[in-house]
């Protein structure tokens, strides 16, 4: 094949070429707007550009397709076009490009041949065909499942690679899915479910680009397995979506949170429950206090008295705005002010002589102003001439300006802000939460998390980041969330367009979801939908087997993901004693080490100190590391060509750690092996002793 790789090497020039010349003049443009500084979208436009076109650098062409009519056709990262407009590259995500993805020899869709083109920076290495329609009389024998092989058994780099060169059949159909709701991309491990997901971002911004501007929430489990996803988006094109924890999400709103403790399963279980919506919503409401008197303020030395009428109206009004709890209370502060203001008017406007010269309450004997009415008007920078002649009569003294400046001089007044700051207070989400769970507040738990976001929406949080939302969210490891947690997440969601990834046996949090209808039923009724994946393209067979008795004993009916690849290494365990654990786990890591790749030792919480001193690790996970200590939730969606997995009783004696024992068990891609002090579980006992 090396004339073919000879020729497909002087096309990716040519590509390459033109992707140069882009650029420059890209460049070229983006630094004269910027010297002449006035149009801001102009600079962002052809800064993007540039964006693009950088990240088309690595993998620009990647497959060909000839067609039967004799046309051929070129994929790649982006599009590129030539003189008159002929297609030199077409965008993946183009319509005309699914055919690379879903022709079969069954229905070739007007494809002869598809070539799987793998490059190493701007060099062709190697060609794969694939001939599905043998009319035109090339040799049988032809595959195309090498490039898929290639990339599922690499070894992994601590970062996940987008699979745009790779998508099957049935990975591209959801890609493409143009359902409008909850699309919940559910499937075992392995199967391919966040790489999916984000390449269904990046096709959704490619057809729907109003999302650009709208923007694109992507929320993972843990900021580990954020930085481990971060590079497949770009790679794609696609540098604008925002990347977020739940914990991320919480601390824009309420800056000063920190986690520092973890709840009791059943405690955290109960935090999650939707019920508990409407136990911050009424700890909020009774914040503001209901007098069952008037109310007496004191003003300028003068006491000013609210009936109970004029109080229940300001409530009343207050919350018929809809608005957060603190930006209510401001309507409400002005419509206490103004009946303040209008008793103290009216006391003022009293003072008249009636036709027997006698003065009408408010006034001094001789029909005058009081010295209480001149402080409080003096107050309020209001200059009176109270000199009139004795046949005047009655007469207003103050003026629509005068008034204004009068409800002024009551807002500024220290002791009218205390009474109403005592009347309708002004919250915070952290002492919202804290009076509700009888907390200091001061360290918070993961499953507080929501419970401080929900009180944030109703109490009100300063600054842009609070009020964010987005055109479209993903969630990954989306069955970790609570009843709450989902709340919150939709909050920043107001079109409910969202890409769902999980897999219910593989729940781990107390709270987590144990069916897609009770989780999202509650907020888009019935538009959501499943897209099942059902194919494992990173687990071997051996290790898939290991976990069937697990997967039968906790998931009855369950039905794995079928894998489409053997390792040739059985999966083994280590029995050992408590004392001689850790360091068995050092010297069976040394050996995992040596068959090359990345290793992550996955263990339960209370094993992680121990162990890490014996492994020499310090510092937060990196999963770019040879050695990677991880606890089953943080080994969430992460992949790792070796695992060792460690005390697997200790992680089954959690109320869902059949769940935890699965997810630590399926994220190698080459070899497992396990060490136990004492017998092994149930689960696990037919697992090869080595």
């Amino acid at each position: 094949m090396g004339g073919e790789l000879d020729l497909e090497q002087e096309y990716l020039a040519g590509l390459y070429a033109r992707v140069d010349r882009l650029r420059a003049e890209a460049a070229r443009r983006l630094a004269a707007a910027r010297r002449e500084g006035t149009d801001p979208a102009r600079m962002d436009l052809w800064r993007a550009e540039l964006a693009r076109l950088e990240a088309a650098e690595q993998g620009l062409c990647f497959g060909r397709l000839d067609m039967s009519d004799g046309e051929r056709v070129y994929l790649g990262r982006l599009s590129l076009f030539g003189s008159g407009a002929a297609t030199l590259l077409l965008d993946w995500r183009a319509p005309a490009a699914r055919a690379f993805y879903t022709a079969t020899a069954a229905a070739p869709q007007g494809v002869r041949r598809r070539r799987h083109i793998t490059t190493r920076g701007r060099r062709v290495v190697a060609l794969d065909d694939e001939l599905l329609d043998s009319a035109g009389g090339e040799p049988d024998g032809l595959v195309g499942e090498a490039a898929l092989l290639a990339a599922v058994s690499a070894q992994r780099t601590g970062r996940m690679r987008d699979i745009v060169t790779t998508l099957r059949a049935e990975q591209d159909a959801v890609v493409r899915d143009e359902h409008r709701g909850v699309l919940v991309v559910t499937g075992g491990p392995g199967t391919g479910k966040t790489a999916v997901a984000l390449h269904r971002v990046a096709y959704l911004l490619y057809t729907q680009p109003h999302l650009r501007t709208r923007g694109v929430l992507v929320v993972g489990p843990s900021r580990v397995f954020l930085d481990f996803i971060g590079q497949v988006l770009p790679g794609l094109g696609e540098n604008s979506v925002v990347t977020a924890t739940i914990a991320d999400l919480v601390l824009d709103r309420c800056p000063g949170v920190r986690v520092g403790r973890v709840d009791p399963p059943r405690t955290a279980e109960e935090k999650g429950r939707a019920d508990m919506a409407e136990r911050v919503a009424a700890q909020v409401r009774s914040r503001v206090r209901t007098p069952t008197e008037p109310v007496d303020v004191e003003f300028e030395r003068q006491v000013l008295r609210l009936d109970q009428g004029a109080y229940a109206r300001a409530v009343r009004r207050a919350r018929r705005t809809g608005l957060p709890h603190n930006e209510a209370g401001l309507v409400f502060q002005r419509d206490v002010v103004e009946a303040l203001a209008g008793d103290l008017v009216e006391r003022m406007e009293a003072v008249v002589l009636t036709e027997t010269g006698e003065a009408i309450d408010g006034g001094s004997a001789d029909g005058r102003l009081s010295a209480a009415d001149l402080r409080a008007l003096a107050a309020a920078g209001v200059v009176v001439d109270d000199a009139r002649d004795e046949d005047e009569g009655p007469r207003t003294i103050l003026d629509e300006t005068d008034r204004a400046a009068l409800r002024n001089a009551l807002l500024a007044d220290d002791g009218v802000r205390a009474a109403l700051e005592e009347l309708w207070p002004t919250l915070t989400a952290e002492g919202v939460v804290a009076e509700l769970l009888g907390v200091s507040g001061g360290e918070w738990s993961p499953a507080d998390l929501p419970l401080l976001d929900e009180a944030a929406a109703l109490v009100g949080a300063d600054g842009v980041a609070a009020r964010a939302t987005f055109g479209h969210v993903v969630v990954d490891e989306a069955q970790e969330l609570s009843e709450m947690a989902w709340r919150m997440v939709m909050r920043r969601c107001p079109t409910r367009s969202m890409t769902v990834v999980g897999d219910l046996a593989q729940t781990g949090d107390p709270g987590g979801a144990g069916s897609w209808e009770r989780a999202l039923a509650p907020h888009v009724r019935d538009r959501w939908r499943l897209a099942p994946l059902t194919v494992n393209y990173r687990t071997p067979t051996e290790i898939m087997d290991a976990t069937a008795d697990l997967l039968a004993a906790h998931h009855p009916g369950a039905r794995p993901p079928r894998s489409v690849r053997s390792a040739g290494e059985t999966p083994w365990r280590v029995r050992t004693t408590e004392a001689e654990l850790p360091n068995v786990v050092a010297e069976v890591a040394a050996d995992l080490l040596a068959g090359g790749g990345r290793l992550a030792v996955v263990a339960p919480a209370a094993r992680l100190d121990a162990l890490a001193v014996v492994l020499s690790l310090t510092g937060p996970p990196d999963p770019t590391e040879p050695v990677v200590l991880l606890t089953p939730g943080q080994a969430k969606g992460l992949e790792f060509d070796s695992v060792l997995v460690v005390d697997p009783a200790g992680m089954l004696g959690e109320p869902l750690g059949h769940n935890d024992l699965y997810v630590a068990m399926t994220r190698a891609t080459q070899r497992l092996g396990l060490v136990h002090p004492g017998p092994p579980p149930a689960e696990l006992a037919a697992v090869r002793e080595r």
